[in-house]
């Protein structure tokens, strides 16, 4: 009698196994647009009901903080720089301040390892959450840059500008403030940072900087805000120079995407430990 190897039998063990080895293999892994699209819905619907008391809060001091600053500043470029400035700050409260305290918190809670298990790319995590906390910022940046403006007695033609001002700076401020969130070892440095970050923008954003010594305007120069905030005051002017907005905003666009590779890096960073 001859013996017969079982893998070359047709109902062998051997052939068996490897329909079986080619169904156990996995899925396609989740693109990154459909999966940014469910992390920004999941993340917008979350924080509705939570973010958008302290959006007020946001919208209020900026307004309030042009009032104060009403009795001080000459008209010209110096109530310009007040009026941007305190509009992009409402987008650093939320993209910068918010966004730092909620990585910090999810990564002492654990909340990470919840999108770890998930089929989502890092980079879907960082830009759904950084897309839904800036998108709270428009409405505020909007009725605090009108009121600014009728309170000053600046033109209200070039406001359109703001389409484009708030996704730029939200970006390159969420990417910090995600950053921040994420690299901090505790979450109360996270929420320390996050507050620092955002009295940095009040101060180096607000103030005119014609007022500023030297050194003061270089640091003023490192804050990602600052382009948001001069593109933003060139349009007041009654022949702005678009060239240099356009330049702000790249600038803005630039750091938007180095800040939130930057964060994309820390969550796979912070994930795996």
């Amino acid at each position: 009698m001859s013996v017969v190897p079982a893998d070359v039998l047709p109902g062998g063990a051997l052939a068996a196994e490897e329909p079986a080895a080619s169904a156990a293999e996995l899925g396609p892994r989740a693109r990154l647009w459909p999966s940014l699209a469910a992390v920004y819905r999941a993340q917008l619907s979350r924080a509705r009901v939570a973010r958008i008391p302290l959006l007020f809060v946001a919208t209020f001091q900026s307004i309030g903080i042009m009032i104060l600053m009403r009795g001080v500043v000459d008209d010209g470029a110096e109530a310009q720089a007040v009026v941007a400035g305190s509009a992009v700050l409402v987008v650093a409260f939320v993209a910068l301040n918010l966004l730092a305290q909620y990585f910090g918190q999810l990564r002492a809670s654990g909340g990470l390892d919840h999108y770890a298990t998930l089929p989502v790319p890092p980079a879907a995590v960082v830009l759904g959450a950084a897309g839904a906390y800036a998108s709270f910022t428009l409405p505020g940046t909007v009725v605090t840059a009108v009121f600014g403006c009728v309170l000053f007695g600046l033109p209200l033609a070039h406001l359109w500008i703001l389409v484009a001002v708030i996704p730029l700076a939200g970006a390159a401020l969420a990417g910090l403030g995600a950053a921040l969130g994420l690299l901090a070892p505790r979450p109360e440095l996270a929420t320390l940072l996050g507050q620092l970050g955002m009295s940095a923008a009040l101060l180096l954003g607000v103030l005119p900087a014609d007022r500023m010594p030297e050194v003061v305007r270089f640091t003023r120069d490192l804050l990602p805000s600052t382009y948001g905030v001069e593109a933003f005051a060139r349009t007041f002017g009654p022949d702005p120079d678009w060239a240099f907005v356009l330049g702000d905003l790249a600038v803005c666009g630039v750091v938007g995407v180095v800040s939130l590779a930057v964060a994309t890096w820390a969550y796979r960073r912070a994930a795996v430990r």
